[in-house]
This record gives structure tokens, sequence and C-alpha cells, in this order.
């Protein structure tokens, strides 16, 4: 199981703080995942411009999209910040 922790528009899509996914063994599978969970709107929020941590490390440090996970990990998924 996978715990995942959703930020600002993320959590209005899904009505949801956290979330626990089970049975993925890369970020990419659980994005999969999240995207047939929650659909259009959530994939549009993310895609290509998010910031994903696992277990308080950015995936951009690593193996991208194709980071492993484990059972336990805890992935945080901010959206874009806007402003002006």
């Amino acid at each position: 199981m996978v715990r995942v922790k959703l930020f600002a528009t993320l959590r209005d899509i899904t009505g949801k703080r956290e979330i626990e996914i089970h049975g993925v063994s890369t970020v990419a599978e659980l994005l999969e995942r999240l995207y047939a969970l929650y659909g259009d709107d959530f994939r549009r929020e993310i895609e290509g411009k998010n910031m994903i941590l696992v277990n308080g490390r950015n995936i951009l440090d690593g193996d991208g999209y194709e980071t492993k996970l484990s059972d336990g990990d805890e992935v945080a998924i901010f959206p874009p910040v806007g402003g002006g």
C-alpha cells in the first residue's frame, strides 16, 4: 500500500487529502491508477506540471516517473502554483 497525499486543487477534485493505493510499483503506475479513479480533470491538473515527492524526495532527483514504489511509501503530489 502506498499512501498518497494530495494538495490544493487535487483535494478539490478528489474530495480527499489522502488516498491509499495498492498494487503499484512505480510512480507512473500510480498516476495511471489515479487518472482512472479521478478522471480527466485530475490528469489535466497534474500532467507535466507537478511536483511529486516520494518519502520527501523529488522524483526528478532520481528516476522520474519510473521511480520505484514499495509498500509503506508516502507520495505527495503538488499541482502547479498559480499567482500573479
